[in-house]
């Protein structure tokens, strides 16, 4: 984009930090789990309209897409945030707790999606001056596979799009601070469940049952070779094991035990080869001792890869938003996030905003029931999203 052709610049008008504070505040009191964010969607939909200058659909029933045509042709670009919320009881004090007992924001999206909105309050002012269309995406169902947006991509949403950006507001970060990564980010997080059935019976005869307590004990420790022995060091693998389930009473053997986990891979040669691997060490085992077994195993969502060329740009933007000094690299993580799904579609990088501040106690992880925002993390995720709309998209001077 030409100099002279720059379109929003400068300090953020004074109503953004108040305005989406509060926006972020009521969606935090009323949190929706994923494909359930009937009054979330609604909320959105009925802010957004109020705006003016804005064409919106609801691509499935508890998602939003807001169009910004402007009025000169020219690329589009896609802005995303999740609105789902999580199946956690929440347990800060502060007094715009969750009001939906078992649910809560823990994850930061309510914050997503404030500042989305205020994102596209500020940008509907520029209209006139718009060269291309900028669409404003309110997705539902982040947190459940198969996500809201495989769902949103098949309906359409990118059709016509140049690039896609999102933004996740970080809790390891500090505030302030603007964490870009080249690349590979995030991990498809698979799962597996594995049941295995024997003999139950008293505990003082074991040699007349067939123990699937031992069995279960052989199968977590011997999967560890997949990661230890059977994959490439260079390549990034997790595997882990979070739920043993078995048994009810100190004198019985049970006659099934239930393991569920999940594998962590960036890779999709070691992620066929992890499945392969653990299910072929179950069978062994299980073999070896009269049992058998029933194995399941669910792909999830696909790796956030992010696009170099795009990430360069809305890097640059960053430091225009922070300074230089406060934009950093983060390496890849093990977590994963259906952001993937339109990555598949359309070049797209997905932001990390600092969220978090040791000061004002704000320390707990992501899905923590107490988890929180520093608020000042907010204003920075509009600044960038229109910082970058600003680069990507041409403005009539």
């Amino acid at each position: 984009m030409s100099d002279e052709n720059k379109g929003w610049s400068g300090q953020l008008p004074e109503w953004v930090h108040e305005q989406v504070v509060a926006w972020r505040r009521h969606l935090h009191q009323h949190p929706e789990l994923s494909f359930e964010e009937t009054e979330t969607a609604q909320f959105v939909e009925d802010t957004l309209r109020s705006f003016g200058g804005l064409i919106i659909s609801r691509p499935t029933k508890t998602s939003v897409l807001a169009r910004l045509v402007g009025a000169y042709p020219g690329k589009t670009l896609a802005l995303r945030a999740d609105m789902d919320a999580l199946p956690i009881a929440e347990e800060n004090t502060f007094d715009y707790v969750s009001q939906n007992p078992g649910v809560m924001h823990a994850c930061g999206h309510d914050g997503h999606t404030a500042v989305l909105l205020a994102t596209a309050r500020l940008l509907v002012e520029q209209k006139e001056r718009l060269h291309g269309e900028i669409r404003f995406i309110f997705q539902h169902a982040e947190e459940l596979p198969p996500g809201g947006a495989r769902e949103l991509v098949e309906a359409g949403v990118l059709d016509g799009v140049d690039w896609i950006v999102g933004e996740h507001l970080a809790a390891q970060l500090p505030v302030g601070q603007i964490g870009v990564v080249y690349g590979q980010m995030s991990a498809s997080p698979d799962n597996f469940t594995i049941t295995v059935n024997g003999v139950g019976g008293h505990a003082g005869f074991p040699h007349r049952s067939v123990d699937t307590i031992a069995i279960g004990a052989q199968i977590v420790t011997n999967i560890q070779h997949i990661v230890a022995r059977y994959t490439d060091p260079l390549e990034r693998l997790v595997v882990s094991v979070t739920q043993f389930t078995a048994g009810a009473s100190h004198n019985v053997i049970p006659d099934k035990v239930t393991l569920k986990g999940t594998v962590r891979s960036f890779s999709e040669q070691v992620r066929k080869q992890a499945e392969e691997q653990l299910q072929r060490i179950v069978a062994g085992i299980v073999s070896a001792h009269n049992a058998q077994f029933e194995f399941q195993y669910v792909y999830g969502y696909d790796p956030v890869v992010n696009d170099e060329a795009l990430t360069r740009i809305v890097e640059e933007a960053a430091i225009e938003v922070v300074g230089k000094e406060r934009v950093v690299h983060n390496p890849p993580g093990m977590g994963g996030e259906d952001f993937s799904a339109y990555q598949r579609k359309v070049p797209g990088t997905f932001i990390n905003i600092g969220a978090g501040n040791v000061e004002k106690g704000i320390v707990y992880p992501h899905h923590h029931p107490r988890f929180a925002i520093d608020e000042d993390a907010l204003a920075n995720g509009v600044a960038l999203f229109v910082k970058a709309a600003e680069k990507l998209v041409d403005w009539q001077s």
